[in-house]
């Protein structure tokens, strides 16, 4: 219990060290890794089961060999597409997002840093690098963020790109 409190207390110091926008960047990572895992759940979960209907319900035509079907089949694959690739584009925007969002932290950093400098007109080397330290902290919590969003993302794609291409080749016209 006391090395949970002692880490809670070590997170908060990290997070008031950043500054303001490295809390904006953290709830960007909650937002962001709840999609990526929202992603996966449902290509485990939920997109067999919807696959399987649209496979079902395509076995059960009658008719496969008319424009009608053809264009019946489309829909359902561009259905099923929409459907894997629901939340993608927001969990890329968020990867974007997250690095800049590190560049404004760190400019506001330096800002906040020079003006101190200013105020106290202290030329000493030693605060200025703990300061440039501390204004750069949300740059890297950004770029981490970001580098670890861009392997999960790519993971997504190309799941989803194989299971619609998977779905297609169940999904026969004759």
């Amino acid at each position: 219990m006391i090395a949970l409190l002692d880490l809670i207390d070590s997170m908060r110091a990290f997070m008031e060290t950043g500054g303001d926008v490295l809390w904006v960047i953290l709830l960007l990572a909650i937002v962001l890794w709840s999609l990526v895992v929202e992603r996966f759940i449902y290509l485990r979960k939920v997109w067999p089961v919807q696959k399987a209907e649209w496979v079902s319900s395509w076995a059960n035509r009658q008719d496969k060999h008319s424009w009608k079907a053809r264009c019946i089949r489309e829909q359902l694959i561009s259905e099923a597409k929409q459907q894997l690739e629901k939340t993608v584009p927001i969990i890329k925007m968020l990867i974007g997002l997250c690095p800049l969002l590190g560049l404004l932290g760190t400019v506001t950093g330096m800002i906040h840093l020079f003006d101190v400098m200013a105020v106290t007109g202290t030329g000493n080397a030693r605060a200025m690098a703990s300061g440039v330290s501390q204004a750069t902290i949300p740059t890297m919590a950004g770029m981490v963020i970001a580098i670890a969003g861009l392997y999960f993302s790519n993971r997504i794609e190309g799941r989803t790109k194989d299971a619609a291409r998977h779905l297609s080749d169940l999904l026969k016209h004759d």
